[in-house]
């Protein structure tokens, strides 16, 4: 049995909002009842950009009826700028939290407002713009980018979350290794976005920040694979772009030390710090 908080209770079953608007300035309508969900949201603006009015209809379960109430709430007196940074986490948190099983209907209300907004800017929205993405789960209707938008925005880490939040993969299952793939291909382009800032804030960094962070490097990524050999290394100095070291263990009478200090220790910091890094020997 899935918790709900009382705050969503609440919304569904004293839904806010709920109908039509006359004439809308902007529509956004979601997903398909041959899903099993489908929101449409209407929303109306002043000149001044502000979102004075909006209502919504729905077919789904008790998360998406809840969820489209709360994005009503939340959306009405701000402009549709503010509006359109809200997120479906915003919209969890807003009810209170939601089973995650459940976080497809936070997702069903935000990708809901994206369209509305676009739609009263005159943007062509994300439904009409379908064709151009690939469909990679046919039960329910999800495409690539809707996959790595969610992965992105949620942060999430396994097959399992990106159906709990989009339902892809929750049919007949023919889709999960694409998935994989995606989930893979978003996770190692973070990665090497994340290096490379690591790199950039290593340039400013004071010559004891920067030892700091050789240190954590050796102790993290380098040590741990000399200690299953009986090797070490402990860093003596640091002189402008040379890292010197003395080998320590079985690493210390190693013939081929050269060989790891080069491949091993100087590509790791090469990859965590910066690529000009040069690894020396020291003997004491």
């Amino acid at each position: 049995m899935w918790n709900y908080s009382d705050k969503l209770k609440d919304h569904f079953f004293n839904p806010r909002n709920v109908g039509e608007i006359k004439d809308p300035d902007g529509i956004g309508e979601v997903g398909s009842i041959a899903c099993g969900d489908a929101l449409k949201l209407m929303i109306s603006v002043n000149k001044e950009g502000v979102i004075t009015e909006a209502k919504f209809q729905t077919f789904g379960c008790g998360s998406a009826i809840a969820s489209a109430s709360a994005l009503t709430e939340m959306i009405k007196g701000k402009t549709v700028e503010e509006a359109s940074k809200i997120t479906n986490k915003d919209i969890a948190d807003f009810l209170g939290g939601m089973p995650e099983e459940k976080m497809h209907c936070s997702v069903m209300g935000r990708e809901a407002l994206s369209e509305a907004i676009a739609n009263y800017k005159g943007l062509e929205t994300s439904t009409a713009e379908k064709d151009k993405f690939e469909v990679v789960c046919h039960c329910f209707g999800v495409t690539d980018r809707e996959i790595r938008r969610v992965i992105k925005e949620n942060n999430l880490k396994s097959v399992k979350e990106i159906t709990h939040y989009t339902k892809a993969g929750g049919g007949c299952g023919k889709c999960v290794d694409k998935i994989q793939v995606l989930l893979d291909e978003v996770l190692q382009t973070e990665l090497n976005a994340n290096m490379e800032k690591k790199k950039e804030n290593y340039k400013n960094m004071t010559t004891i920040q920067k030892i700091k962070a050789i240190e954590d490097i050796i102790n993290k990524e380098i040590r741990p694979l000399l200690q299953q050999d009986g090797g070490d290394i402990e860093l003596i100095d640091l002189e402008g772009n040379v890292i010197k070291v003395s080998p320590r263990g079985v690493c210390a009478s190693c013939p081929s030390i050269h060989f790891t200090l080069r491949e091993l220790v100087q590509k790791k910091l090469h990859e965590f710090l910066s690529d000009d890094l040069l690894v020396e020997e020291v003997k004491l």
